[in-house]
């Protein structure tokens, strides 16, 4: 992965621990986002939903701004991309391609399979983000200990892997991942089986991390506050409640704002290298005018900008043809109009949800492919 932190670590500095982008960048995608999520708790204790379906103002925040929105942000490292496109093209071709058509033959043959097949390709890869992370982290400080590894990944693993089992174990929720029934019954002793192993793991992972620091002074605190946010985010979220706006907030807020940053970052350092010439170029001219896409301001703007329009694009597509669940927020369609588009669409849904389901899939599946290479020494 490309940073713009190229410091190595050290024991005495904090700009030279092993942070992937920088000390305050780290510690505002990770530390940040799992605060904001379990603020909005309380928050949803206080204004009374809290235990109730998540409200539309939190979907569109969470869901549509966020967990949707980071689907396409896929799109910057690989389709807006022609250098990255020109690379591999067959892979970055066939992907979508083969996703549509494998998805719409398990729709055709059974809904129900096909959101069963879709939310755990999504649990798959929430579980192998955290992990990558952690992966991220270790190559970054050039942690090759296998020991270490093993612990690391037993703590980051378990930490998805158990609140998982625990929901599938004390099934029905009050809330599911796609859509309702699209998990499997386990047996609760199950979930009892891995609760120890959890909490072992936990305590070897800090028991690892506090030895080598004290003892060594290798720290790597961003590590550290993704295992323990994804621990936290997940065991509230899943198991201490039994809510939809809990699983909701604790969910996607770390799942999709630090992939949006890891995007952009990505983006924001190559634009910048390529653009070393180009400024050689404007201090030679200075009356030159600069573009407003090239400032900090404007790259963001262009990047959520994209990615949010995408994403709300897809959801009145899904809300028109599938769910007819959200009209209050498409109320600036005209009815006449939505009304007929809804039912052209309802009438070919046995396309219409492969074909929507294709960026998210493509996403999933192109995820595995990117950063492979960057993670190789950290495992």
């Amino acid at each position: 992965m490309t940073t713009c932190d190229s410091a190595s670590p050290s024991r005495h500095s904090l700009e030279r621990l092993p942070w992937l982008f920088s000390p305050a960048v780290d510690l505002a995608t990770f530390g940040g986002s799992a605060l904001v999520a379990l603020a909005m708790l309380p928050l949803g204790a206080a204004l009374g939903f809290l235990h109730d379906e998540t409200p539309g103002w939190t979907w569109v925040a969470t869901i549509l701004l966020i967990d949707v929105a980071h689907v396409y942000a896929t799109g910057f490292r690989v389709y807006f991309d022609g250098t990255e496109l020109r690379r591999r093209p067959w892979l970055y071709g066939l992907t979508p391609v083969l996703a549509f058509a494998i998805g719409g033959a398990i729709y055709s043959e059974s809904v129900t399979l096909f959101w069963s097949v879709l939310a755990y390709l999504a649990v798959f890869h929430f579980i192998r983000q955290q992990y990558g992370w952690v992966a991220l982290y270790r190559s970054r400080e050039g942690d090759d200990e296998k020991v270490g590894w093993w612990i690391d990944a037993s703590a980051i693993y378990l930490a998805t892997l158990y609140p998982l089992i625990h929901w599938h174990a004390h099934l029905p929720r009050h809330f599911w991942w796609f859509a309702e029934g699209d998990f499997i019954q386990v047996p609760e002793i199950a979930a009892a089986i891995v609760m120890p192993i959890y909490w072992l793991s936990m305590l070897a992972y800090a028991a690892r991390s506090l030895s080598r620091g004290l003892r060594d002074g290798a720290w790597n605190p961003g590590k550290d506050i993704v295992v323990l946010t994804t621990a936290v985010c997940w065991y509230i979220g899943i198991i201490t409640f039994n809510s939809d706006y809990a699983f909701t907030v604790t969910n996607v807020i770390i799942h999709g704002v630090p992939y949006m940053v890891l995007i952009y970052w990505y983006r924001w350092c190559r634009i910048a290298e390529s653009s070393d010439s180009a400024t050689d170029q404007a201090s030679a001219h200075p009356s030159r005018p600069t573009s407003r896409w090239q400032t900090n301001t404007g790259r963001v703007a262009l990047f959520l900008g994209v990615v949010w329009i995408l994403a709300y694009a897809e959801e009145m597509l899904w809300d028109f043809g599938i769910w007819q669940e959200r009209g209050w927020l498409f109320a600036w369609v005209p009815p006449g109009f939505a009304n007929s588009a809804g039912e052209t669409l309802a009438e070919a849904s046995v396309w219409l949800a492969p074909a929507l389901a294709v960026p998210q899939i493509t996403h999933y599946v192109l995820d595995g492919f990117l950063w492979r290479r960057r993670q190789r020494a950290s495992s």
